[in-house]
């Protein structure tokens, strides 16, 4: 992590446009707060996530969607331009987000949980995870034309919770801790709004019929596991050779 004199640089990135918004976004508005330099990524511009709209029109709608939450926030925003259900953890996909990773320079990384519903956040994990150990490879090439120079270090890897908290067989997943968003959480709305395109499409194919209810619903349940209003849980990647430590906490606060 950076000298305490430094704030950490962050980098939030998920599968598609609004996974940030739904699942992390009030921690992110808490860490822009204190001062923290963030960039917010997405692994595809969600080209898939239309039944009226084809790939490229919905696609250059939900970047824009992507970067309007942003600005509310004040970050940056990149697509890395996979492709909705196509996402994959190859040596080519690795070496994309290791590039990301060593243009970000982050301390602390956010990213999708290693088991979630679908594919695409389960190989987002994978690959992100891949990705913060390579990127500090000296010997790790991007085959980019312009590389950016390795990491100093492995960054802190922190994984999202799951929709709606469960598995594949709807089984609660473990947290290690839950970030208090109250304060944060009308902001995070507002970002989760922006994704306008994706209220229809989620009614049509996954049963919500109002996605900014859904998210309140949510937020609010792991709110109310620390006596707080509104919350959001994360896992810390603690494994060999992971740093230890939880800069997570001891910028925000543990319950």
């Amino acid at each position: 992590m950076s000298t305490s004199t430094t704030l950490p640089r962050v980098l939030a990135i998920h599968a598609h446009p609004d996974d940030i918004e739904i699942l992390c976004a009030g921690t992110l508005a808490r860490l822009h707060k204190l001062g923290c330099p963030i960039v917010m990524a997405t692994m595809t511009p969600g080209d898939k996530g239309s039944a009226e709209l084809g790939a490229e029109e919905i696609a250059a709608v939900r970047r824009a969607e992507a970067k309007k939450a942003a600005d509310l926030l004040g970050v940056e925003y990149h697509c890395m331009e996979f492709r909705d259900l196509e996402i994959e953890c190859t040596h080519a996909a690795k070496q994309r987000v290791s590039e990301l990773l060593r243009r970000a320079r982050p301390d602390i990384v956010i990213t999708a949980p290693p088991v979630d519903y679908m594919a695409d956040h389960e190989q987002t994990s994978r690959i992100v995870r891949d990705a913060c150990f390579n990127a500090a490879v000296p010997n790790y090439a991007t085959e980019q034309w312009d590389p950016a120079p390795i990491l100093d270090r492995i960054p802190h890897l922190y994984y999202a919770d799951p929709i709606e908290g469960v598995d594949w067989y709807g089984n609660p997943v473990p947290y290690d801790f839950i970030i208090d968003i109250s304060e944060e959480f009308n902001l995070k709305l507002e970002m989760l709004a922006c994704h306008a395109s994706q209220r229809e499409w989620l009614r049509r194919q996954h049963g919500m019929d109002e996605y900014l209810d859904s998210c309140k619903r949510w937020s609010a349940a792991r709110g109310e596991a620390i006596g707080a209003q509104y919350g959001e849980g994360f896992r810390k990647h603690s494994g060999h050779p992971y740093p230890h430590g939880n800069p997570l906490v001891d910028l925000l606060g543990k319950k």
